[in-house]
């Protein structure tokens, strides 16, 4: 199992950023940070089950406002939701709210992990490792430094996600587990779908095919790429712990696994 960071700083603002509303504050690297993503925008939203079996559609226009000038540009990103997994996800919810966090969000928590996913995203295509210290664990960050290394420009530069990019998010995995100490543990697994215009060939390492989205007439046209990534969040809910999160698992698939 990997150790929780309980670093005082980043991953308690992190922890922060993915518990309430409202409560989020810039890091002490803060400078680094307000530089790739804007400020933290909490919105409260009725809560609700999603629709069983729904597709999601995600648009982005060029231009926006009614002096917007150009070609509207328009991305689907259609997903079909098991109904037994859609029931599994919301029954796990359940339990954190009934026996670790009674004020536990969804959509807080998506919120959060969205904003936490461009922000270290584009800290390991920078290569600003050290800037990661106490939001990934150290044994996910001794990885990533071997790995980032070794990756060409473009395919670091395709890591990056902004979080204008994200198309799409949901859940994976949801995991509740006590160590052999005793001590209560959830992990909840996040998957993410971005754009990207890094320049990547048709093909990477894998042979598997990379989505390619091409915006505009052949005069003006953009490439840009559908990627995903998967970034795990765990937090210890023992009594007395801190409450903070911390990225347990990073993979962003034929790029960095």
């Amino acid at each position: 199992m990997m150790a929780l960071r309980g670093v005082a700083g980043p991953s308690r603002w992190l922890g922060r950023a993915l518990a309430a509303p409202g409560a989020a504050r810039a890091p002490p690297v803060a400078s680094a940070v307000s530089a790739l993503v804007p400020a933290w925008n909490w919105v409260r939203r009725p809560a609700g089950p999603r629709p069983l079996g729904s597709a999601a559609r995600f648009a982005s226009t060029q231009g926006r406002g009614p002096e917007a000038e150009g070609p509207r540009r328009r991305v689907v990103v259609v997903r079909i939701t098991s109904p037994l997994a859609w029931l599994r996800t919301r029954c796990y919810y359940l339990l954190i709210r009934l026996y670790f966090d009674p004020e536990f969000s969804v959509e807080e928590f998506t919120r959060g992990a969205k904003q936490a996913f461009s922000v270290v995203s584009q800290l390991l295509s920078q290569r600003k490792l050290d800037l990661l210290d106490g939001l990934v664990s150290a044994e996910v960050l001794q990885v990533l430094k071997e790995k980032i290394s070794l990756l060409s420009d473009n395919h670091r530069d395709a890591l990056a996600a902004d979080i204008d990019a994200i198309m799409y998010t949901t859940e994976g995995d949801i995991r509740i587990y006590y160590d052999d100490d005793g001590r209560k543990f959830v992990s909840i697994l996040m998957r993410f779908w971005y754009l990207n215009g890094a320049n990547l060939p048709d093909e990477v390492p894998g042979e598997t095919k990379v989505f390619q989205i091409v915006f505009g007439d052949e005069s003006t046209k953009e490439k840009r790429h559908l990627l995903t990534a998967n970034y795990e969040f765990q937090r210890e809910f023992t009594e007395g712990a801190k409450p903070d999160w911390t990225i347990t698992r990073i993979e962003h698939p034929r790029l960095l696994e």
